[in-house]
C-alpha cells in the first residue's frame, strides 16, 4: 500500500474536505475528498438541459468525443512485484442480488449499467469517458475513474456540467439523464494526482428526461423561437371555421388548410372560391416539387413531424418519413404540397396548432432501481478473471482505428499478477490485463464473478491507463488501480450519501 506523505504544514484540499477514520475497512486509513458538484435541483436542472436541449437538429450529448487527456502518448508501462493487500478481502453483493444464489450460464450479455459520463472540460470541450451504475444504499452511485471526474491540470476542480447516461445510443438516454450531485475520491488523486487512486464514486440525482410538464398553444412565431421541447399536429376544423380563417385568393399566412383525396382540375388562387390544399406525398417528390410565388409572397410547401410510439411507428407503411430523432422519440414526417383547387374537390379541413412544453423534464427514478447497480469487492488476490466493459474509441498509436465508441464493448482474462509502474502518473500499483480496448473505455468497470444470465458482477477495478508493451503501434494492454481497504472506505461514504428527485 502506497503512502504520499503530506507536506509541511498539513496542506488541506482545495476543492474538497480530508476525512479519516470511518469503520468497517481494516487496516486502511480512509482518506476520502469530495467535491459538490450540481449543488440543488435547479443547477441540476440546468446541467440536465444544457446536455438535452436540441440544436441543429441533435443535442450536446451526440456531440460529445471521447476524453483522451494525456492517453495517446502512454509509453511502455514497467513491470514490478506482486500486491501486497492492506487487509480482508470484502464484497457487497449487487442490486438485487442480496440474498439469492449465482448462477451458471454461457451467453455473454451486456450488462445494463453500462453507459457514458458526460463532462465539459476545462478547455470548453463536450467529452464523454465509461461508467457503470454501482450498488448503493439508496441506489444513485455511479463508478468511474478518477480523471472522468476531476480535472487533474485544473487544480483538482471537478469537471462541468457532469452526467452519467447508462445505455446510452448516438444521443438517446434511453433510462433518463442523471446528474452528478457529489464526486468522491482519493485524498491522493484529487490532490496529488496519484493514478494509483485513479478511481471515483459519484452520487447522482433521479434521472430526468426530455417530454415532462404541460404542453401550453401557442404561435407559430412564438412556436419558431422557442428552444425547449415542442411540437406540431394538424387538427380537424369545420368548413365554416375554415371560411372565417383563410382568405381563399392568396392568404399564405393562415394556419388553415384542406385535404383533398385526389389533386384533379388544379386552379389558381384568384379563381372564384379557390381553396388552399396540401397534398401528402413522398419525401422524393417533395424534394422535387416547385415553390411558386402567390401575390408576391413565396409559397412554401408543408411539412409536420409526428410523434407516435414504437408500435405505430414499426406498423407505418404510408408516405411519411419514419426516423428516431436525437431525443429518442419515434416520428413520422408528413411531406404535403401545395395546390389550389376548386372548392368541389375539398374533403376535409384542417389547421395546424402549434404547442410548446413547459416544464422540459420529467423524473425517470433512481438509477438502480431502472438499471440495477454491480457489486464492489476489494483485497482481492491476483490473476482474477474479470469481464472489462466499456465505449472504446480511439484509434491505436499507429492510426487503425479498431472502434467506434458508438456502443459498449468488453473484453475478459485474468488479471497479471505483477504492478504496472509509470512515473508520469505516479503510478507503482496497478493491475493489468491483455486487452486491445482503447481509449473512450476509461472509466468502464473491471468485474468479477460476472454472471451472464443476470448481467451482474462485482467492480473489482476501473480502466485507467492504456499500454502498448511489445510497442507494435497497437495498444495491448489496459489497467486499473488495485481496490484495497482504502478504496472501500471512500466507496462506503460515497454509498450512505443520498441525492433524491430534481424535479418539482
Amino acid at each position: 500500500m502506497k503512502r504520499i506523505l503530506l507536506p509541511a504544514g498539513g496542506a488541506i484540499l482545495a476543492t474538497g474536505l480530508l476525512a479519516a477514520g470511518l469503520a468497517g475497512t481494516a487496516n486502511a486509513v480512509p482518506d476520502w475528498a469530495y467535491d459538490t458538484m450540481a449543488k440543488d435541483a435547479p443547477a441540476a436542472v440546468d446541467v440536465a438541459k444544457f446536455w438535452l436541449a436540441a440544436n441543429d437538429h441533435t443535442n450536446n450529448l451526440a456531440k460529445a468525443t471521447p476524453y483522451t487527456w494525456e492517453t495517446k502518448a502512454t509509453p511502455k508501462l514497467s513491470v514490478g512485484g506482486g500486491y501486497v493487500a492492506d487487509g480482508k478481502p470484502g464484497a457487497v453483493k449487487p442490486t438485487g442480488e442480496e440474498t439469492k444464489p449465482s448462477a451458471k450460464v454461457k451467453n455473454i450479455n451486456l450488462p445494463r449499467t453500462i453507459g457514458k459520463v458526460f463532462f465539459v472540460d476545462d478547455k470548453g470541450d463536450l467529452k464523454w469517458c465509461s461508467a457503470t451504475s454501482i450498488q448503493g444504499q439508496y441506489r444513485n452511485l455511479v463508478a468511474t475513474a478518477g480523471h472522468c471526474v476531476y480535472d487533474d491540470k485544473a487544480n483538482a476542480s471537478v469537471m462541468d456540467n457532469w452526467v452519467f447516461v447508462p445505455g446510452y445510443y448516438q444521443g438517446k438516454t434511453p433510462y433518463g439523464i442523471y446528474v452528478g450531485k457529489t464526486a468522491y475520491t482519493h485524498y491522493d488523486f484529487a490532490n496529488y494526482e496519484d493514478y494509483d487512486r485513479d478511481y471515483a464514486f459519484v452520487t447522482v440525482y433521479n434521472g430526468v428526461q426530455i417530454g415532462g410538464g404541460t404542453a401550453k398553444e401557442v404561435s407559430e412565431g412564438d412556436y419558431k423561437a422557442f428552444n425547449g421541447a415542442k411540437f406540431a399536429k394538424d387538427v380537424s376544423i369545420s368548413e365554416a371555421e375554415y371560411q372565417k380563417t383563410v382568405d381563399l385568393h392568396g392568404g399564405e399566412t393562415s394556419a388553415a388548410w384542406a385535404k383533398a383525396e385526389t389533386i384533379k382540375d388544379p386552379v389558381g388562387p384568384s379563381y372564384p372560391g379557390a381553396v388552399k390544399v396540401f397534398q401528402e406525398v413522398s419525401k422524393e417528390v417533395f424534394d422535387k416539387a416547385p415553390v411558386g410565388n402567390v401575390n408576391g409572397a413565396k409559397a412554401v410547401n408543408k411539412t409536420t413531424v409526428e410523434h407516435v410510439t414504437k408500435a405505430q411507428y414499426d406498423a407505418y407503411t404510408g408516405a411519411g418519413y419514419r426516423k428516431i430523432d436525437a431525443k429518442g422519440n419515434y416520428t413520422i414526417t408528413h411531406y404535403f404540397v401545395k395546390y389550389w383547387v376548386k372548392e368541389s374537390n375539398v374533403k376535409s379541413y384542417y389547421k395546424t396548432v402549434f404547442y410548446v412544453v413547459d416544464g422540459f423534464i420529467k423524473d425517470t427514478g433512481k438509477l438502480g432501481d431502472n438499471v440495477g447497480g454491480q457489486g464492489f469487492t476489494w483485497n482481492q488476490k491476483p490473476q482474477q478473471t474479470v469481464f472489462v466493459f466499456g465505449y472504446p474509441a480511439d484509434a491505436h498509436p499507429d492510426g487503425n482505428k479498431a472502434y467506434t465508441g458508438v456502443t459498449p464493448k468488453w473484453t475478459y482474462g485474468k488479471t497479471n499478477a505483477q504492478k504496472y509502474v509509470q512515473a508520469a502518473t505516479k503510478t507503482e500499483e496497478h493491475i493489468g490485463l491483455k486487452s486491445s480496448f482503447t481509449p473512450g473505455a476509461d472509466g468502464g468497470p473491471w468485474l468479477a464473478k460476472y454472471s451472464n444470465a443476470k448481467r451482474l458482477g462485482y467492480v473489482n477495478g476501473v480502466t485507467s491507463l492504456f499500454g502498448d508493451q511489445d510497442k507494435n503501434g497497437r495498444y495491448d494492454l489496459i489497467t486499473s488501480p488495485y481496490f484495497d481497504g482504502e478504496t472501500a472506505a471512500i466507496y462506503n461514504k460515497a454509498a450512505a450519501v443520498w441525492s433524491g428527485s430534481i424535479v418539482k
